[in-house]
């Protein structure tokens, strides 16, 4: 419909990441049950069910045709559509951001140092130039040093933790290209141990997205909320050829968070 966008800016910067389901088969229970204290349980599921998620690229593609920016909602022909932060949280299984909290927050501005956030992991110089270039962070040296942590049997748990909390967030909540994420991103994920709510940051990152692939440029954010979301409002019917199977259906997101959606192949 719209020749001047790529068939799905970003695309292919989403790839596989090969390094993330054995990392977390290596996690001791103590650090998932840190994970879980933080709300991260159904993106933990989804994390260690990765590469078994299907993608289906061609109707994200449809959507962002239909993305609105300045009323950030998809325009069908006979109604608009939008994601809602409620139904976000509820599909991930983040802690839910109630309304009137707002005098609770507050919000110092500062210069982000990632290094000090990442200093709990090491304090080496060269480590950390290998952890980041320019103002990303790399996620798979935080996952090299998380195996290397478990392979030891070291029982500084909770640091091990907050890594695994930065590469599954990294990975499931926001992506921002292939195993790396921006400082910014970086200093929210590590909020989420003292107690922050993320599902704003999550919502507001897939919306600039959205916005940025509809007009054009690369997208990014939680392609996996925007499938869920997707997969809840989209009706599947029945193939009419009863011989016809769809595995991709097995492996749809909502396969795998809330009640286990058993989906079926004949649709």
């Amino acid at each position: 419909m719209r020749p001047e966008l790529q068939i799905l800016p970003g695309q292919r910067r989403f790839s596989k990441t090969p390094w993330l389901v054995p990392m977390l088969e290596l996690l001791p229970p103590t650090s998932i049950g840190h994970l879980k204290e933080w709300g991260l349980s159904t993106v933990f599921v989804l994390a260690r069910n990765y590469n078994k998620l299907v993608h289906v690229w061609e109707s994200v593609t449809a959507m962002v045709e239909l993305w609105h920016p300045q009323t950030n909602s998809f325009i069908f022909p006979e109604f608009e559509a939008m994601i809602l932060l409620e139904e976000l949280e509820i599909m991930l299984g983040l802690p839910r951001y109630q309304r009137g909290e707002e005098s609770a927050i507050s919000y110092t501005v500062e210069q982000i140092n990632s290094w000090s956030i990442l200093a709990y992991i090491t304090t080496k110089k060269n480590d950390l130039y290998s952890m980041t270039s320019g103002m990303h962070v790399h996620l798979l040296p935080i996952a090299q040093w998380i195996t290397s942590q478990c392979k030891r049997k070291t029982t500084n748990y909770t640091d091990i933790a907050k890594a695994a909390a930065i590469c599954i967030c990294g990975v499931i909540l926001i992506p921002e290209s292939d195993g790396a994420i921006s400082f910014g991103n970086l200093s929210i994920i590590d909020s989420i141990s003292e107690g922050m709510k993320i599902g704003q940051a999550v919502f507001g990152f897939l919306y600039a997205g959205l916005t940025s692939a509809a007009l054009g440029g690369p997208f990014y954010g939680s392609d996996i909320a925007l499938e869920l979301w997707m997969g809840m409002y989209f009706q599947f019917r029945t193939a009419e050829n009863p011989n016809t199977e769809c595995k991709t259906m097995l492996n749809h997101p909502l396969s795998y968070v809330g009640g286990r959606l058993h989906m079926s192949t004949r649709a």
